[in-house]
């Protein structure tokens, strides 16, 4: 099954909440203070929350196996989902399993891959990911975390794309956005992100690791920014520590938050 923006629909974001002022400032989101319980607590507060807020969140790569699910995530380092999904089908329709993708002719696939940026190095990666599947996996996607960070450009963070994504295995997916949301809420202070994912998986129940990678990636495309958050429009708010950080006004807040369609070029 292909996975599309096609699906997605217009959430309510701005949950009514009431709002006291953080018990600590809002640079600081981490209370050491805080009990494990009570973080567990309003950790799994917050992420039923983003389950109403985020109802439509999903992997914002296009794919229809775990061949192509990995590649794209390989492919997605430093340039949008959008710009992958533009690519990938003439990708695919050229090299549709790793042993063609081994066999490219090097320029060839350096033209395809242009429009991502870094394409020489990409190329590099996604080649000798193709013959790393063929020669050692029988040209499938390994299903367990051991093999697949073995693989070029693969570390836990595209590991767990692949297995929350294409085979059901539940995974935190450490990026950017995860990591600075996942601060901001005060659930770690860590700023690596193996160590986050640690953290984070003692909070968050298993089974949902890998939707909850999802709706926190969306909040913090459309909702909570990285320069200037949306928190009178964050239905979060009276849970986060970092309320105050953006703008607090409804209205004002309303202003920044980005739409489905628009959330991808962040």
């Amino acid at each position: 099954m292909t996975h599309t923006l096609d699906r997605v629909s217009t959430p309510a974001y701005a949950r009514p909440a009431a709002r006291r002022a953080p018990a600590r400032p809002a640079d600081v989101p981490f209370d050491p203070d805080e009990t494990p319980l009570a973080r567990t607590r309003r950790a799994r507060r917050m992420a039923r929350e983003l389950a109403v807020i985020h109802p439509d969140a999903h992997c914002e790569l296009d794919f229809t196996n775990a061949f192509e699910l990995l590649v794209a995530t390989v492919l997605s380092a430093q340039t949008t989902d959008k710009t992958v999904n533009r690519v990938t089908p003439a990708l695919f329709a050229e090299y549709p399993d790793p042993v063609t993708l081994a066999g490219a002719d090097r320029g060839d696939l350096e033209e395809i891959l242009k429009p991502t940026g870094f394409f020489r190095a990409k190329a590099n990666s996604v080649l000798g990911l193709a013959q790393a599947l063929v020669e050692r996996f029988d040209g499938e996607v390994p299903g367990r975390m051991a093999d697949l960070v073995t693989l070029p450009g693969v570390g836990r963070k595209t590991a767990n794309v692949v297995l929350g994504n294409a085979f059901d295995v539940p995974g935190l997916t450490v990026d950017t956005h995860f990591g600075r949301l996942v601060r901001r809420f005060g659930w770690t202070a860590e700023e690596d992100p193996v160590k986050v994912e640690a953290e984070v998986a003692e909070l968050v129940p298993k089974r949902d690791w890998t939707m909850f990678s999802h709706r926190v990636i969306f909040h913090g495309r459309r909702v909570c920014h990285a320069k200037k958050a949306a928190c009178g429009a964050c239905g979060l708010a009276r849970w986060c520590p970092s309320y105050g950080i953006g703008p607090t006004d409804p209205e004002a807040a309303l202003k920044l938050v980005k739409t489905p369609a628009a959330s991808d070029t962040e």
